[in-house]
């Protein structure tokens, strides 16, 4: 998380910078994991999960060089925006539901509070979008403990 929450004027250079590492950081750790979500879904779904992750951060890096400008909710709305067009099917609207509005909630130079609110603004989005709780889809049984360890962390820990 460090990094996140920049709140002094940072010049254009290391706000491109921060952006090109989050969003290849983001993006390897899916590619790293793809095949493993595979084999997860073979067990309950169709057999496609990571390959279909793993599609829509391809177009996220191949297209992301035109958004590194842009100030980190613009950038989030494009993760969102980006994966919902390219990942398909119930994961692409969950997951850019999630990234839309984390990055419509997000301000600008945002601090920790902002952040905390803006993720759990997103996190509830997700739960109305897949009609679902924490202890009924695996994907907000991973967001839920995070938006908790948030909550209770302080600025310094993040």
């Amino acid at each position: 998380m460090c990094g996140v929450f920049v709140t002094l004027k940072e010049g254009e250079g290391m706000k491109r910078e921060r952006n090109r590492s989050m969003l290849v950081a983001l993006a390897n750790t899916v590619f790293e994991h793809a095949e493993e979500l595979t084999r997860l879904d073979q067990t309950i779904g169709d057999g496609d999960h990571g390959l279909n992750l793993k599609r829509g951060f391809e177009a996220i890096i191949a297209g992301g060089d035109a958004e590194l400008d842009k100030p980190l909710p613009e950038l989030i709305k494009y993760v969102g925006t980006t994966l919902i067009m390219k990942v398909g099917g119930a994961s692409g609207a969950l997951y850019g539901t999630l990234f839309l509005t984390l990055g419509k909630q997000l301000p600008e130079g945002a601090g920790r509070d902002d952040f905390v609110l803006a993720y759990r603004q997103a996190v509830d989005s997700v739960q109305k979008r897949g009609k679902s709780q924490a202890g009924q889809k695996p994907m907000l049984d991973v967001l839920t403990p995070v938006l908790e360890v948030l909550e209770q962390a302080d600025a310094e820990q993040l």
